[in-house]
């Protein structure tokens, strides 16, 4: 799995990131890029899956269920990846897998580009759940 790895972060390095994080024996990765809206996105090389994982916000108090559907919605606009909850259900995540055996520049890159998106196209109405908006 070694060498899903190294493909991995020479991957992020082509597509322009810088590693800022690496904790190789768990074979992590993680990123930033203020302008795109990469904040501490998680690149996690698990057995055969690449999984990526960024926290988006955390909710406060009890969430409407309002919230939820509304989350759903913006989840269908999504190429790749889905906002979603964490165990607790009061953390919003952006979350993805995909296959490391044939994983290409293009897919990885279409995954974070999605994230990009859908905070550009949502980022207001999500900042608008946490003030209870």
């Amino acid at each position: 799995m070694a060498d899903h790895f190294e493909r991995v972060k020479e991957y992020i390095v082509d597509l322009g990131f810088s590693i800022d994080e690496e904790i190789a024996d768990e074979e992590i990765i993680i990123i930033n890029d203020e302008e795109r809206g990469i904040h501490q996105l998680v690149i996690d090389c698990e057995d055969d899956l690449l999984v990526l994982e960024q926290l988006i916000l955390k909710f406060q108090g009890e969430v409407p269920t309002t919230v939820y559907r509304r989350l759903l919605q913006m989840n269908r606009s999504f190429v790749f990846g889905a906002f979603v909850l964490n165990e607790e259900g009061d953390t919003l995540l952006y979350r993805n897998t995909l296959a490391l055996d044939n994983l290409d520049l293009n897919e990885l890159e279409t995954t974070i580009n999605a994230l990009s998106l859908g905070l550009a196209e949502n980022g207001d109405e999500l900042l608008g759940f946490v003030a209870g908006e």
